[in-house]
């Protein structure tokens, strides 16, 4: 991912897996607001709509005093779409200072079809920001299949500052498209062009802090994971299990290191690195895209319908004077919005994130040759979570904003930037030119990070399964073998294909994931998936 996530000129690709499913699997993302609230702690039973159902038993957690009224609530569960079932948590704003304000928490339960003899699973999408209400609402059958609820009580919510919990807020609608789709003027790199990306920049981050308030100090991943082990407690589950997707494994693998005797079965697909740096993230995943795209190309060579003509090398040098012509001379859409590289490099990314959404790239491409725009923004939009009349279904902009900015360090020091920035094209020459330049919308946040990245090991924990693709754009093959070595007791299982993440993807990684989530199997050796 960008350092500079979902500012204005770079593109944020680290994503929700869910919303990522739209193209490949009719997953729908729509998260509702909430907004920010200071409350003292009381009743947090108001998160479904229906009767009460069932109320959950905390564990006899041995915690400090101050946050027994935490790890003791008794979560009340409320009937909720449909068969679902809805309740609200309540947690410490600063697990630092338990005894001041709260956050709210929203969770969303599909009960077990076999009376939940193995407890809860924990699923996450991704992100940051990404909700994990909504993907179990909505997909549950992607989050986690059929045959691991039978097992377990599925379990989707939003980690704070998102979705339906207490949620970051910064823009308007109108505000978000000037925000993604403006162009910044002059020449990339140039110091009018940097001026005006700062001064958005920093627009945004005090938007942040004004509409937000105090939330926005605390949105951090290791918060995170303390509300989640609180989540646990509260369910009546001594021990975590846990699905994490993308962003959702980097949560997973932190949570370890800060409770690896409470890991119970945890897998993590798409895995990121925790030892990377922000730059690490942004070159590693510029190549993997860059990879993805060539590989699209070398596959739509081989079919007669293909939309170029000739090899796959030649096909990219016509993508790279492609985005060089819009982002010379943009082209204007029906709606008025202008179609620059940025913005088409969006575009792009949101198909190579599922190999069976690939042939959306064929009409993408020869709708620009024919100087189109439309269809590139249909596919923009859908990234970034924008509906067809101007609105938008959830808050994933500023959240993944906000929790990046508070996890990874900001780089300001210019020589380093243009290194960087050198290094970056010349290790990816399509996507690198267009894809970032330093960390100006972290440089600009109003709190510092709070994460150092580094090496997990989550000493004493139980056997963790790390999955990893090895055509992954988002999420480089390459991350998992790091986080698999870095575990005391971690297990690579890889899957030799295309997309981001495996489990909905390969039938041997998903049965070597449910044999282990059900039975406790841990495979004796990466099994190698190949289908």
């Amino acid at each position: 991912m960008s350092r500079n996530p979902r500012a204005p000129r770079s593109t944020a690709v680290r994503r929700t897996l869910a919303a990522v499913a739209v193209v490949a699997s009719a997953v729908l993302v729509l998260s509702g607001c909430a907004t920010w609230y200071t409350a003292s702690l009381g009743d947090p039973s108001t998160g479904g709509t229906g009767a009460p159902v069932a109320t959950s038993t905390p564990t006899a957690e041995d915690v400090p005093a101050e946050l027994q009224p935490f790890y003791g609530q008794v979560l009340n569960w409320t009937s909720c779409s449909g068969s679902f079932q809805c309740a609200t948590a309540t947690a410490p704003l600063d697990w630092a200072n338990p005894t001041g304000d709260t956050v709210s928490l929203a969770m969303i339960k599909k009960p077990s079809s076999g009376g939940a003899p193995l407890g809860t699973l924990f699923v996450n999408p991704g992100g940051p920001g990404g909700s994990a209400y909504d993907f179990v609402e909505q997909s549950a059958d992607y989050a986690a299949h059929p045959t691991l609820q039978q097992g377990y009580d599925l379990i989707g919510y939003d980690p704070r500052g998102t979705g339906h919990s207490d949620a970051v807020h910064c823009l308007t609608d109108a505000e978000r498209d000037a925000y993604l789709y403006d162009i910044i003027p002059g020449e990339r790199g140039s110091d009018e062009w940097i001026a005006a990306y700062t001064a958005a920049a920093k627009d945004f981050a005090e938007k942040c802090a004004v509409n937000t308030g105090p939330l926005l100090e605390f949105i951090d991943t290791d918060s995170t994971t303390r509300d989640l082990d609180m989540l646990r407690a509260l369910v009546g589950d001594p021990k975590l299990n846990y699905l994490g997707y993308s962003y959702g494994t980097l949560l997973g693998a932190e949570y370890a290191e800060n409770f690896p005797d409470k890991v119970g079965r945890m897998v993590l697909d798409g895995a990121e690195d925790p030892s990377s740096s922000g730059f690490d993230v942004s070159i590693s995943q510029a190549e993997g895209f860059e990879n993805a795209l060539k590989n699209y190309l070398t596959d739509c060579a081989g079919r007669s319908d293909c939309w170029f003509d000739g090899t796959a090398d030649q096909a990219l040098t016509t993508i790279q004077k492609m985005l060089a012509e819009v982002d010379a001379s943009p082209i204007r859409s029906s709606d008025g919005r202008e179609l620059n590289a940025t913005n088409l490099l969006t575009a792009v990314f949101y198909p190579l994130y599922n190999e069976s959404s690939w042939p959306y790239l064929d009409s993408l491409f020869s709708s620009v040759q024919d100087g189109q725009a439309d269809y590139a923004f249909s596919l923009a939009d859908a990234y970034n979570s924008r509906n067809e009349d101007g609105t938008y279904a959830d808050n994933l902009i500023e959240s993944f904003n906000a929790i990046s900015c508070a996890d990874y360090p900001a780089q300001t020091d210019p020589a380093v930037i243009a290194q960087q920035n050198s290094d970056l094209i010349a290790a990816s020459p399509t996507v690198g030119p267009y894809w970032t330049y330093g960390d100006i919308t972290c440089s600009q946040w109003v709190y510092p990070s709070k994460r150092v990245p580094a090496a997990v090991t989550a000493a004493g924990s139980g056997p963790i399964l790390v999955v990893g693709t090895t055509g992954d754009p988002a999420t480089p093959y390459k991350w998992a073998q790091a986080l698999a070595g870095q575990l005391e007791n971690g297990h690579l299982v890889t899957f030799e294909g295309e997309g981001h993440t495996a489990y909905n993807s390969s039938s041997c990684v998903a049965s070597t994931v449910d044999a282990y989530f059900l039975d406790g199997t841990v495979p004796a050796a990466d099994p190698d998936c190949t289908s």
